[in-house]
């Protein structure tokens, strides 16, 4: 049997990177999938590579920082597949990069705190419910080795993410009694377009890797394993935990 036979999965920022690479890790165990972005050409595309693989895939469009726009993808999935068992929140921002704090605008600071950790616990209050019904579901909420360890010209970003871990074992104490578990995960420096984008910030590319005793970037694909893990019931008595992943970055 497949991983995830039967289990209908929302998957947040899947146009690309990590979330397209779940998304389609988890149609091939099994799962019906659903896909939100901003970006819907893209989404088309990753939602075309699962069908035509032969799995179960739709797509809606999604701005995770807005609670409307949350209650409207969750009516999406609902109607497309009757229930929701599992939610990752992969969207994510990184925000500026290279400009000092003091020369930083409250309205950036909020939009990457909105994105990365406003939308986790919109995400929850939407998909609560609905798990409930189900007697149990699993949240799996993408963080970053930034929530656990600092990082220079990253102060919004690593607030955001430090705010996740916290935020996902307060939700976990929570939810426990409602057997809905809540588990973060912190990737390290991961190759995808978010990543490339930076390259050129401080040569980003280059400290990520040698800032890794694997020396090198992660596959998105490497991320999603663990994802899956921590979505499927493999995980059954894991709530509140952080699972890093990051090449030994957060070792030394």
């Amino acid at each position: 049997m497949k991983r995830l036979e039967n289990k209908v999965v929302l998957i947040t920022g899947a146009a690309g990177g990590m979330g397209a690479a779940e998304a389609i890790l988890f149609a091939k165990e099994g799962a019906r999938v659903f896909l939100t972005d901003v970006q819907e050409e893209k989404l088309k595309t990753v939602v075309q590579e699962i069908t035509q693989a032969g799995g179960k895939a739709q797509y809606g469009l999604q701005d995770v920082s807005s609670e409307q726009s949350w209650r409207e993808t969750v009516e999406q999935v609902i109607a497309a597949y009757g229930k929701i068992d599992i939610l990752v929140n992969n969207a994510g921002i990184t925000g500026n990069l290279v400009t000092p704090l003091e020369e930083r605008t409250v309205e950036e600071f909020n939009r990457v705190i909105s994105v990365n950790l406003l939308s986790q616990f919109l995400g929850l209050k939407a998909v609560v419910p609905y798990m409930r019904q189900n007697k149990g579901g699993s949240v799996v909420n993408i963080s970053s080795i930034g929530g656990i360890i600092g990082s220079a010209n990253a102060t919004a970003y690593t607030a955001s993410k430090g705010g996740s871990r916290s935020f996902t074992k307060g939700a976990a104490g929570e939810f426990a009694k409602d057997n809905i578990r809540v588990n973060s995960v912190h990737p390290g420096y991961v190759a995808t377009p978010m990543t490339k984008e930076m390259a050129g910030a401080a040569d980003f590319q280059t400290m990520a890797v040698g800032a890794t005793p694997l020396n090198r970037e992660a596959n998105p694909d490497e991320v999603a394993y663990g994802v899956l893990f921590l979505a499927s019931d493999e995980s059954s008595f894991m709530t509140g935990s952080e699972m890093v992943i990051d090449g030994g970055a957060t070792a030394l």
